[in-house]
């Protein structure tokens, strides 16, 4: 492996690893209402719970909750197999086969997160997008 695609692999992993630390931050605040308003929805997210069919009845705040989880679970587990693989004795082709599936993936959590997520969410996603897409040019 050449030294721009092993920078642009380890970079990958970082930035991976990095979001999922920063996303589960999140679980560990509690949001705060600024106003009547907000104050009135966080209630109804947190205590209405709709019923899901089959004998499930979630609250959106619990619906966020495992949809967020899922988000930092994703980009751990992206970032721990990057790792290791940089680190396997395997071919380049395979590993430039995996950092082209997280490019996919990656770039339509990216498209996703313009359209309905916030700075610093599309910035992660950006960056992992970017990176592993390197990642995966310079594996030759």
């Amino acid at each position: 492996m050449d030294k721009r695609a092993s920078f642009f692999v380890r970079v990958t992993w970082i930035f991976m690893v990095l979001t999922a630390v920063i996303h589960s931050l999140s679980f560990f605040a509690e949001p705060t209402a600024a106003n009547e308003t907000e104050s009135q929805l966080l209630h109804l997210m947190q205590s209405y719970k709709a019923d899901m069919g089959a004998g499930f009845h979630r609250s959106m705040d619990e619906l966020f909750t495992s949809i967020s989880a899922c988000l930092s679970l994703l980009c751990l587990l992206g970032g721990l197999v990057t790792l290791y693989l940089s680190k396997a004795p395997i071919e380049i082709k395979i590993f430039r086969g995996i950092m082209l599936i997280h490019t996919l993936i990656f770039g339509i959590a990216f498209v996703v997160m313009l359209f309905f997520a916030f700075l610093p969410a599309i910035v992660c996603m950006g960056l992992i997008f970017i990176t592993s897409g390197a990642a995966a040019y310079f594996l030759k």
